[in-house]
């Protein structure tokens, strides 16, 4: 095992006692490092590893069978613990099986997912995830636009191992690997389940990463073994359809000589952060608009290690949490090790791999680990590579250090829709940073807001997001907002009182207290009437005594009652699953 280049003074205890222990000694002084927990359950059907693994909008986690057409979801414990959580069988995409492809949220709380680097699915198809009805639908690629002839290599050509984003507007932008027309991307449209040509980049955009900036504008420095030149995309120009301008020349190499790059995240600080396929890094510092930003050169991975192809994730802390492997005249992006790094202080620290050693083992390739920002404030970590005889081990990594307070977010008002969802309006809902990254495919952003209620036995909810008002990051004092439905076990559950936190990125807001509804029909005679779903109230009069203020008042239907009461607080009344009359 090699040291850190940074290690100075004498070590007084074995090396790996430290690792061991969870600490390593950088620049002289001891650093504590998280440390990864083994999930306890397994998916449901044992085959192998997993490989893209995505954060849904209820807080359960939609993951797939490493180049199959399988997925699987995990949910968490009653106590919101993934680590305890349980897994379930999830339908079959409908193109194939693919591996290594884009793949998003969406802001309805669907999941796109297009092309693959290997795989029948891959090349030239799209497809759509509904979770509401657990259906796959594939999204027709208009002729004309992607190369799919089928090359030497076994890749189909098409949209390949392409990069993809959240766009403001919703809409997601591709980079296909083989458009017909050089570096033209594609834009997929939710709202029709449309693809159409996207904006030209000026530089190809096969094996980049893409970064999102404060200012809404989308980073990438372009492909190639010497390439220099970077580019920025920006969303508002050329009449809302969005442009891709110059930017100021990279200092430094950061594509190795297969053309590959590490993965690109978005400080606490603003600037950005690359991880080079040689080892070196680099930030940069954006200057808002169509300014030129700058570049500067970043420490070197320690060791002579390089991220290539390789996962990394933004803790709560504001450390970064990566893998490396050794330089290139090794074998290729193996063995695997981990790293923190501290922007702050600018140490890389080596960790206990989530094997147990400090290196992966058994031929496992940095490209088989994916790396997913969870709501608790830990990071999922995938291992692709694991043999069929043993099933899918994944793990949580959970952070030494406390959240950040600029990542906090904020909520400022909480009210009811007249379908019975509700509107949130905070700040910060979006969190600092995209949240994980990867050299190019296997995008699992999840800067999107989640909500969070417990109640007073420490059991934990998740409400379902969507129609996120931003889908940026980084947005501070600027007032964000979501809808959100209540789960079942809240919405009938009466008129409970609950603690709701909003979540972006691992990190919660303060709590809020808010209430279930309560329960009204007029119909039936049961008993104990406490205006819980299963055990409703019989009258207006008594759900109106019962409902806090600002509360909520949903009446089980059909029923007619006649009543005439005097409503003095804010309240909403609403009839649930069909229409409801009161004389």
């Amino acid at each position: 095992m090699k040291t850190i280049q940074s290690l100075v003074g004498r070590i007084t205890a074995p090396l790996w006692l430290l690792l061991a222990t969870g600490i390593i000694l950088v620049s002289g002084r001891a650093l504590a490092t998280g440390s990864f927990v083994a999930l306890k359950n397994k998916p449901l059907s044992r085959r192998g590893g997993i490989g893209q693994m995505l954060l849904m909008t209820d807080g359960r986690v939609k993951c797939q069978f490493f180049g199959g057409t399988n997925w699987y979801m995990l949910k968490p414990d009653i106590h919101g613990s993934y680590v305890n959580g349980t897994w379930t069988n999830l339908a079959l995409m409908v193109a194939g099986n693919r591996q290594f492809y884009s793949s998003d949220v969406l802001r309805d709380g669907r999941v796109f997912v297009a092309g693959g680097e290997l795989g029948a699915g891959s090349g030239g198809t799209a497809e759509v995830y509904n979770p509401v009805n657990d259906h796959w639908t594939q999204i027709p690629v208009p002729n004309g636009l992607l190369n799919t002839n089928p090359l030497a290599n076994g890749n189909n050509g098409g949209f390949s191992d392409s990069v993809s984003i959240l766009l403001a507007n919703g809409n997601v932008m591709i980079a296909p690997v083989y458009p017909t027309t050089n570096n033209v991307t594609m834009i997929f449209d939710p709202n029709q389940n449309t693809l159409s040509p996207g904006p030209t980049s000026l530089g190809s955009q096969n094996e980049v990463c893409w970064v999102k900036l404060p200012d809404g504008s989308i980073l990438t420095i372009d492909k190639g073994p010497g390439t220099t030149t970077t580019e920025r995309f920006i969303p508002s120009l050329n009449s809302g359809q969005g442009l891709w301008i110059a930017d100021q020349n990279i200092p430094v190499q950061l594509y190795d000589g297969a053309s590959e790059i590490g993965p690109g995240l978005l400080l606490s600080d603003g600037r950005a952060f690359f991880l080079g396929a040689t080892g070196a890094t680099a930030y940069y510092t954006p200057k808002g608009n169509t300014n030129f930003g700058s570049w500067t050169q970043g420490p070197n991975i320690p060791g002579g290690y390089v991220s290539s192809d390789a996962p990394a994730a933004m803790m709560v802390s504001g450390k970064i949490l990566f893998a490396a492997t050794q330089g290139v005249n090794n074998p290729p992006h193996r063995p695997v090790f981990f790293f923190e790094f501290d922007p702050f202080t600018t140490n890389f620290t080596q960790i206990i791999g989530p094997s147990g050693v400090a290196a992966s083992i058994n031929g496992v390739i940095s490209d088989w680990y994916g790396m997913l920002a969870l709501p608790d404030g830990n990071i999922l970590v995938s291992d692709g590579s694991a043999p069929a005889s043993q099933g899918a081990q994944l793990y949580e990594y959970i952070p030494d250090n406390p959240p950040l307070p600029a990542g906090k977010p904020a909520i400022s008002s909480i009210t009811a829709n007249p379908d019975g969802s509700y509107h949130l309006v905070g700040t910060r809902l979006n969190g600092i940073s995209q949240g994980a990254a990867y050299g190019d495919e296997m995008q699992m952003d999840s800067n999107y807001p989640l909500i969070r209620l417990s109640d007073g036995n420490n059991n934990y909810y998740y409400a379902t997001t969507y129609n996120w008002s931003s889908t940026g990051v980084m947005t501070g004092n600027t007032p964000v907002s979501t809808e959100f439905t209540l789960p079942s076990e809240v919405l009938f559950n009466g008129a409970v009182a609950y603690s709701l936190v909003v979540v972006a990125n691992g990190i919660s807001s303060d709590p809020v207290t808010f209430y279930g509804p309560v329960w009204v029909d007029f119909n039936p005679n049961i008993a104990p009437q406490n205006g819980q779903y299963a055990f409703p109230f019989r009258t207006l009069a008594q759900g109106i005594t019962a409902v806090p203020s600002g509360g909520t008042i949903m009446i089980r239907t059909p029923g007619i009652g006649s009543d005439h009461q005097p409503i003095t607080n804010a309240m909403r009344i609403t009839a649930y699953s069909g229409p409801a009359t009161i004389n």
